[in-house]
């Protein structure tokens, strides 16, 4: 089963928005937090990203993937910047992170292949 993570992210955000809705006040505390936590510090946006995408391996959370190769994209890594950090998720969590590390590696090129081409 080949997953989409285009199709995850989309589905997973639909009801994200549903929650938000139905309970504003915890969710807004949540995403205050995601804007703290992935503003550039000592350490840049980028970096907290690949982080983010190495935790998501390691806690094999489909959603999270999706989400984190989405913003990834977003942000401008570069393939070999993902594979370098995957490679030590795998080096980390051995074969169940190998699955979920190429499983990012695949969510990653499905957002690639959806971003517009500069003219």
């Amino acid at each position: 089963m080949v997953k989409d993570y285009t199709e995850i992210v989309g589905n997973i955000s639909e009801y994200v928005g549903e929650l938000r809705k139905a309970e504003p006040d915890a969710l807004s505390g949540f995403y205050a937090m995601v804007e703290g936590a992935c503003a550039d510090g000592a350490l840049d946006k980028k970096t907290k990203e690949l982080m983010a995408m190495a935790i998501a391996v390691a806690l094999r959370c489909d959603g999270c993937i999706g989400f984190h190769a989405k913003s990834l994209v977003e942000q401008g890594v570069t393939r070999e910047e993902l594979t370098e950090a995957l490679a030590t998720c795998v080096y980390m969590g051995g074969g169940p992170s190998l699955m979920y590390a190429a499983d990012a590696l695949r969510a990653y090129d499905q957002f690639v292949r959806l971003k517009p081409v500069p003219v």
